[in-house]
Formats: structure tokens, sequence, C-alpha cells
């Protein structure tokens, strides 16, 4: 098996390959994982099939598919498991492939992605999102407010800057190294976002793609805290600037992390989205 480390190269080829899966997890699109690399340690694997190994966040090797497994000869997928402890993340619409006298399939809650209706976050309709409306009214009234695709990276760039700045983590513990490195490759990564402005100073933005026809995924979402209600302002304007074809939004998982966990249960998401990790028994 040719093990390679995951570069900027390899895009043509895993794009399309992930394109073809019509699967809503946040892990299928080539930006997810070249942003991520260094934290995941990538490397793309090929043999008869072609599979990702990298590391999850609690310290497994794990084998990630780039073709559903349901079409996998079997005897491929038992083998590529030398290669790592399990196959991850593996939708629950592929288990069916894994019969369960030869696999064990777990699920970890920090693995789930949060999934919401573009409805839901351009409306926050209803009475869970109650203080979604307030805070968003509160930053509508109390600053001169703007919204515009997001073009040029500079003034995001600051906005990331005073981000770090103002988080209790240091750098290698957040998410500023691939944020940066998306702002970097942004048209060559064909990201799209949005950048908002509060009295004329940037206050935050936003940076995702599509992951299949119906779902957009959000990578990254910074905002200067100084503006209260800047994060309900943001993921609002953006759901409402969506093409319509997209019906839901996708912030990720919550890494077990109880600020992020606290943060996107608070919107009440729609779908928790599992990813199975599958291993030989």
């Amino acid at each position: 098996m040719l093990m390679e480390q995951l570069e900027i190269r390899h895009q043509k080829d895993l794009a399309s390959r992930f394109q073809s899966l019509n699967v809503s997890i946040s892990e299928y699109t080539f930006p997810s994982l070249y942003l991520f690399r260094k934290k995941h340690v990538y490397e793309v694997c090929i043999d008869r099939e072609i599979f990702i190994r990298g590391r999850t966040y609690d310290g497994h090797v794990y084998l990630m598919p780039t073709s559903d497994v349901r079409t996998i000869d079997p005897a491929v997928l038992r083998n590529v498991l030398n290669e790592g402890e399990f196959l991850f993340p593996i939708p629950e619409e592929w288990l069916t492939a894994f019969h369960p006298d030869e696999y064990e399939v777990t699920f970890v809650d920090g693995d789930t992605d949060y999934v919401y209706t573009v409805e839901k976050m351009s409306t926050y309709a209803g009475r869970h999102l109650h203080g979604k409306r307030n805070l968003l009214k509160q930053f509508l009234d109390t600053y001169d407010h703007d919204a515009r695709p997001l073009l040029t990276t500079e003034e995001a760039r600051f906005i990331l800057d005073d981000w770090q700045k103002t988080s209790e983590s240091s750098v290698d513990e957040t998410d500023y190294g691939p944020c940066l490195d998306a702002l970097e490759r942004y048209d060559e990564l064909s990201l799209c976002g949005g950048i908002y402005y509060a009295d004329h100073e940037p206050c935050g933005f936003v940076i995702g793609e599509e992951v299949n026809a119906t779902t957009f995924v959000l990578h990254f979402a910074k905002g200067r805290t100084k503006f209260k209600g800047v994060y309900q302002y943001m993921f609002n304007q953006f759901a409402k600037v969506l093409s319509p074809h997209y019906r839901y939004i996708n912030l990720e998982q919550d890494l077990n992390k109880e600020n992020l966990r606290v943060f996107k249960s608070s919107y009440a998401p729609d779908i928790m989205l599992r990813k199975a990790r599958v291993r030989l028994k």
C-alpha cells in the first residue's frame, strides 16, 4: 500500500470522489481534510481503493474511505484495517456493509455533527430560540450593521487575530492555524463565506462550503465578542443569503468540549449526525 502525506495536489481526485458520495458528514470534503491535515496527521493510502489515514482528537488511528463502503470488496476493508484501529467516519446508512458477527460499531458523542435547517437559522422561530431572537434584535438595534460576501481576506485576518487574543486557549489549542490557512488558500480551495460589520468595524466572518447538494458546512465562524449578538447576526444573515437548494447548515462536531457543546446545542439542532467507528472484532 502506497502512503503519501496529504497535500494540495490531491485536491482534484479527492474532491471528485467526495462529491459522488452525497453524504452530509463534515469531513467528506477536501478542504475539511486539507485544513486540518496537521492536527490529524492525514495521509493518503493508495492500493485497490483510496483511504485517508488520520488520528482522531482522542488519539486513535483510523482509516476514512473515499468510496461508499457498500461498494468496496469486503476483503479490502478487512485488509486496510491492518493500517489503523478502525474505519471512521462512517455514515449510519453505510453500516449495512458490516456484519455484526465480524465488526463492532461504536459512536463517540464528541464526533457528532450538529445540523440545522436553513429556515431555522434564517428566522430563529420557536420558543427554544427566543434568546437568539433577542440577541439578534439587540445587535440590529445597537449597531450600524452590514453583511457582505467574503471576497478579500485582509479584514478577516484582523478578526481572526482579535478572536485569538481574546481566547482563553493557546494557538495550538484552537483552530487558529487551520482558519488562517483557509484565508490564505480561500480561492484555491473554492471556499465561500461572509464578513460582517458593526458600526463600520469588521466584527465577524464565516467560511464554509457545500458538502452535498442539500447541505452547507460552516468550517469556521469567528466573531469579536465586544459586539454582543455577533454570532446570532452572522448565522442569521448567512442563512438568509444561502442558495435555496440548501436545506441544512452543518456546524460540525463539538470535540467533547463543553463550551462548544453548550454553544451548538443552544441553537436546537434538527439533526445530530452520528459518525460510526467500525472495527474488526
